[in-house]
């Protein structure tokens, strides 16, 4: 009996002790410069440091201590009225597909003309002015006028195909 009232009287301690941290916390959070900030959280965590030996002292289990701890430290991130930090947060990991929605993948052009260099492959130029240089050594036929594609393929490379039919060449813009 007298150990189970000991836990509950420390428990209620602990649950004090992180309302109050989670309290300094939004003030940490709510501060602007960055340096007093950041002073703030150092002597926030100093604070904690010296929490923690007085909890261990008591024996109460490293278990109980940590169950406790973790739902409030999620929560005071939920909960921090920080607008930009919040928007940092959400759009952790997104930057690329941000990126792709902003680009094309597949282009459709016609052949002006066409050369071949000595070694079998081509080089495209098409009626915008682009020129494009197959770079795989695949035989690949067009003819001046065809209307081709060319899209995003793996790694940043590209490849030039027509519709009718089923054949690809590894291709790179020269100009």
């Amino acid at each position: 009996m007298r150990l189970t009232l000991m836990a509950a009287a420390i428990m209620l301690v602990s649950v004090q002790a992180n309302a109050s941290i989670e309290q300094q916390l939004t003030q940490c959070a709510a501060t602007a410069d960055k340096l007093d900030r950041l002073i703030c959280y150092d002597k926030l965590a100093e604070s904690v440091k010296g929490v923690t030996p007085t909890l261990a002292s008591t024996q109460v289990a490293p278990a109980t201590v940590a169950t406790v701890a973790a739902p409030t430290a999620v929560a005071v991130a939920a909960t921090t009225p920080q607008a930009p930090a919040a928007n940092i947060v959400d759009d952790f990991g997104m930057e690329a597909k941000r990126v792709q929605e902003n680009t094309v993948d597949k282009i459709y052009l016609e052949v002006q003309s066409i050369t071949e260099d000595p070694y079998g492959a081509i080089k495209v130029t098409f009626t915008n002015g682009q020129v494009w240089k197959q770079t795989d050594g695949r035989k690949f036929n067009l003819k001046q006028g065809e209307k081709v594609y060319i899209e995003k393929a793996a790694l940043g490379s590209f490849l030039m195909g027509t519709d009718e039919r089923n054949a690809k060449a590894r291709v790179k813009r020269l100009n």
